[in-house]
């Protein structure tokens, strides 16, 4: 059985890719509260430090997996990727001040003290141009690593949605590649098509419910099923902040069945977000639809605490588990191939 750490690990969904694709997760570090206590009620065996990474020691980690410096087979990490969003990058001064951009330094930490064998990191495309970014990748290999970084859709491996990522790969090894997409897609229609009844009738992040005013209402009853947009309103239902913006066509739109979802964000279940309405009832998708179109699994629990809001901010962060089980399966057979 191999071993991985994962780092800022969300609620799970890397860990959750790692586990399906046969890893032992030893430890993973989650500052938000929240998010931490999502995973560990679906990973009760992985040492959790909920904590903030820059407090955390790398003989701390290795303790907690019973390992020593150079024995980890895989250290993996999606580092917060909202300081590197298109949106932020048109902002010059809010990506130069953002904080978390920084956190790429710690994976380059705990990689120089704990020597695994193989390294995987995810981000948004935007990262590739981040000058940390480029030193990251010449400080691994200063340190002996191979590298293979690439810009890959989710949609190509398995994910019913649209979701370009840059991924790492580095192993000290030897060369190690990306694996090639698969031919065909997960649809909208494969994934929430065809809910079971215990979803359906039981679920509660399925049964929230929603609350909007009459007009809005009328809105998304007026939008073409099946992956119609707010363009076809007439007039007296466009809303007036609409009749001045060009852009963001996607708001208010709703997905097609036989294609893949748009990019699950954090805004998920808001349809004045993006285009989040489901492709035939008239009302946004929900909780447990967007968690499937992130392909967790139907039973994977998310904590309500703080309100369903804030459970669809760690379901739109989360690296969707097929991606990662794909990208794991990969690092798996690598390791297989040189030991």
């Amino acid at each position: 059985m191999y071993m991985a750490i994962d780092l800022f690990s969300g609620c799970g969904g890397l860990t959750q890719g790692l586990h399906d694709a046969g890893f032992t997760v030893g430890a993973a570090v989650e500052i938000d509260s929240l998010a931490a206590e999502t995973y560990a009620a679906n990973h009760s065996g992985v040492s959790l430090f909920n904590a903030d990474i820059r407090s955390v020691s790398a003989t701390q980690i290795m303790e907690a997996c019973g390992i020593e410096k150079g024995d980890l087979d895989l250290l993996a990490g999606c580092p917060p990727c909202q300081g590197f969003s298109r949106l932020r990058l048109n902002n010059k001064r809010k990506r130069m001040d953002d904080p978390r951009n920084r956190l790429i330094d710690e994976v380059f930490r705990m990689v120089n003290e704990i020597q695994p064998k193989v390294v995987m990191l995810e981000n948004v495309p935007n990262l590739s141009r981040y000058t940390r970014y480029l030193d990251f990748k010449k400080k691994l290999r200063k340190l002996g690593y191979e590298i293979s970084d690439q810009i890959l859709d989710a949609a190509d491996f398995g994910v019913p949605q649209r979701r370009k990522r840059l991924v790492l790969l580095a192993s000290r090894l030897g060369k190690i590649s990306h694996l090639t997409p698969i031919i065909r897609r997960n649809t909208v229609r494969d994934s929430i098509g065809n809910l079971p009844a215990n979803i359906v009738e039981k679920d509660s992040l399925h049964n929230q419910g929603e609350q909007r005013s009459e007009r809005i209402r009328q809105l998304i009853s007026a939008i073409p099923k099946d992956g119609g947009s707010r363009k076809s309103l007439s007039a007296n239902l466009t809303l007036k902040c609409h009749k001045k913006q060009e852009g963001f066509c996607d708001v208010y739109g709703r997905m097609r069945w036989d294609d893949v979802a748009p990019t699950i964000t954090g805004g998920c279940i808001n349809p004045s977000k993006g285009r989040f309405l489901h492709p035939t009832e008239d009302r946004a998708i929900t909780l447990r639809e967007a968690a499937l179109l992130q392909s967790f699994p139907p039973n994977y629990v998310f904590l309500m605490r703080r309100g369903k809001y804030a459970a669809a901010q760690m379901i739109g962060n989360a690296l969707p588990p097929i991606f990662s089980r794909v990208q794991a399966e990969v690092i798996k057979c690598h390791l297989a191939n040189k030991q």
